[in-house]
């Protein structure tokens, strides 16, 4: 027997609305007996003729009216209410009541041999311990809303892996290089990028480790309110959910921008309208819609990118219409290096953005049919994307265009594609169509990314109202698997793309990408924390490393590399912000201007530190100590773990040698 590839063994009746086994001291329970008509794989009651749960048939009538019925009816949530098993419950259980979970050494229960563990008294006075002054933050219950959310389970794993090569990536790779290139030269952009997708391996190995074992809701965020702080996990939430909800705009107004490459006279607004509508769309069709269609985007970018490694490396070798061979002449002349190590330092930041999004993998996760299965081979790939899309393809974009290239600086702000190196790079060769086609291409990354951006910020806020971090109706999800309100409190936002045809359209565009600018460097540094904190309860209850299905393949010192990087790209960032890069050729800049300078590089900065502070003035939460982190609540393999690698192990006796290989690399 092996495991289903497409869905989980469900621990239980209730299907998708439960992640942790039945009767295990972190269950999530019933008021009452589970209606003898429920059906598990949707989450509501099979016979159609009960009103409010109809899925057709003599519920509704046939017809129009009954197909109208059916759709107004899929925007309902489900009428199933549940509840945390109470104080009693969890002591009846410990006490090892008929029919109760025997708890395992280290849990609720006995001490284990280290005398860890402890009572259940213990479990809740710990998950009590942030209660001061009548305000109280409830962490078991944060935990348990992210782990029993009613998200559609419907993400399979080509979805996951294209996902993870492709998604996301737009404007930040194909448009903004440009700006890195003219800062700092061919040769910082090689090695920035490289610095920075060596950190962002070791950062997604640790979240695929964290996200295999725990497919919750709002993965950064709970992670972090789970193994570090709540006040710190509100901050990422929201920091992570403002990083995507400014990014919607932003990448709607570069979509309309890049429209001016074939008519510079054309209405903005018509197309900003368009590219709102089919995103919005999109996201409408669930997890479902968005996983169909970043697998068709994402074939289009790697094949783009695909055909652009292999005509750069024609054009390099064959020439251009005005010279011969290029070979790597521009690295002489104008040079490799530009502004010297400030230079070098100021792409870091255009290096993070452009890498925003690989961690969505990780995000998609709780809505994933089989994440035990299926995450380990999509985080696998992120070395490829790494490799392929960013490493070669930006030392090819460093080959063809000099950083002096007043091209590259032509770009009316950090969106717009006339400034893309990737089409000057295929504009020097003198052809016609294949500059178009790159823009086509553009656009239909920007597209993706503003799939991606609602996708991100919308089950950030569904998971942030579910931990009781962000107001309690955006956690509505509708029968179809849908978090309704964030989705729509996402969408919203984008209305601001409007602004692309107002005059000073360029400031606004300057500070809703210094809100994103380095957001992921904080999510990015907490989850390898985060993973390091975990590694550390699991050898506190004495777990053994082989129940994690996926690890991750640099351990804990990956993650203590991730962790560093980031902090360095962070003071790094810093001090260009304070010391810019300044001119030759203008005047130095006023106190004002290099204040406004400092706020538009770094405003995330004091963004997340006033979030951070600020719930935990209000909470007065502490650092969640090991001996009081909850390892349990939202694992599917939990209660099952020797059959699920039963399992496993006979499946991969059956493989070939050269599946065994390949799955080890792939």
């Amino acid at each position: 027997m092996t495991l289903p590839d497409d869905h989980d063994i469900e621990l239980n009746a209730m299907g998708r609305t439960q992640s942790v086994a039945q009767g295990s001291l972190y269950s999530t329970r019933r008021g009452s007996q589970i209606p003898p008509n429920y059906n598990p794989a949707r989450g509501m009651p099979i016979n159609n003729n009960i009103h409010g749960y109809g899925l057709g048939g003599s519920g509704y009538g046939g017809g129009l009216r009954g197909r109208i019925d059916r759709f107004v009816d899929s925007f309902r949530r489900d009428d199933i209410n549940f509840h945390i098993t109470d104080a009693d419950a969890i002591d009846a259980e410990a006490a090892g009541a008929p029919g109760a979970y025997s708890p395992s050494p280290g849990m609720n229960g006995s001490p284990d041999m280290n005398g860890h563990g402890g009572s259940s008294e213990h479990r809740r006075s710990s998950a009590n311990s942030h209660y001061h002054g009548g305000r109280y933050y409830d962490l078991k219950s944060a935990n348990m809303g992210t782990a029993s959310s009613l998200l559609a389970r419907e993400l399979k794993g080509r979805h996951l892996q294209m996902i993870a090569i492709g998604g996301s990536i737009g404007t930040g790779l194909f448009v903004a290089s440009g700006r890195a290139l003219s800062q700092g030269g061919p040769a910082s952009v090689l090695l920035a990028y490289l610095f920075v997708g060596v950190m962002l391996y070791c950062t997604v190995q640790a979240l695929g480790e964290l996200a295999v074992i725990f497919p919750v809701a709002g993965s950064f965020s709970a992670f972090s309110t789970r193994f570090l702080d709540p006040s710190w996990g509100f901050a990422m939430g929201w920091n992570y959910a403002l990083q995507w909800i400014v990014v919607l705009p932003l990448e709607i107004i570069a979509g309309a921008m890049t429209i001016s490459y074939w008519n510079e006279h054309i209405n903005k607004a018509i197309f900003v309208t368009v590219f709102l509508v089919v995103i919005v769309i999109i996201n409408l069709f669930g997890v479902k819609g968005y996983g169909e269609a970043e697998f068709v985007f994402a074939i289009i970018k790697v094949t783009a990118v695909i055909g652009f490694i292999l005509l750069g490396i024609v054009i390099n070798i064959g020439g251009t219409p005005s010279e011969g061979y290029i070979g790597g002449k521009y690295w002489q002349d104008p040079g490799a290096f530009n502004n010297g190590f400030k230079g070098f330092c100021s792409v870091f930041v255009t290096a993070a953005f452009a890498f925003a999004g690989t961690e969505l993998v990780g995000l998609a996760a709780a809505e994933t049919a089989n994440p035990r299965k299926s995450l380990p081979t999509a985080i696998k790939q992120v070395f490829w994307r790494i490799s392929l899309f960013y490493i070669v393809s930006l030392t090819l974009v460093g080959l063809l265009v000099p950083y002096n290239d007043k091209r590259l600086l032509g770009g009316a702000n950090f969106a717009d594609a006339t400034a893309s190196p990737f089409v000057i790079a295929i504009e020097s060769a003198g052809t016609t169509v294949l500059p178009s086609i790159m823009n086509g291409v553009i656009l239909v990354s920007v597209i993706s990314v503003g799939n991606s951006s609602v996708f991100g910020s919308s089950r950030t806020l569904a998971a942030l109202a579910e931990q009781g971090q962000a107001p309690k109706i955006l956690a509505y999800v509708d029968r179809q698997g849908r978090p309704l309100v964030a989705i729509l409190a996402a969408s919203t936002v984008g209305f601001l793309a409007y602004l692309t045809d107002v005059p000073g359209q360029d400031a606004v565009f300057d500070w809703l990408l210094a809100i994103s600018g380095l957001s992921t460097i904080f999510t990015w540094g907490s989850t390898c924390l985060a993973h390091i904190r975990l590694r550390q309860a699991w050898a506190y209850n004495n777990r053994s490393l082989s129940d994690i299905a996926f690890k991750a393949q640099f351990g804990v010192i990956g993650s203590w590399i991730g962790l560093i990087f980031n902090c360095l790209v962070l003071v790094t960032q810093t001090w260009v912000a304070i010391s810019p890069i300044s001119d030759p050729d203008s005047e130095p800049a006023s106190p004002s201007e290099r204040a406004r300078g400092y706020f538009v590089s770094c405003l995330a900065l004091p963004v997340v530190l006033c979030f951070a502070i600020g719930h935990k003035l209000w909470f007065r939460t502490s650092v969640i100590k090991v001996e009081e982190m909850d390892i349990d609540t939202g694992r599917r393999d939990f209660g099952r773990i020797g059959i699920i690698k039963a399992q496993e192990e006979e499946e991969r006796r059956t493989w070939p040698r050269w599946k065994r290989i390949y799955r080890v690399v792939c």
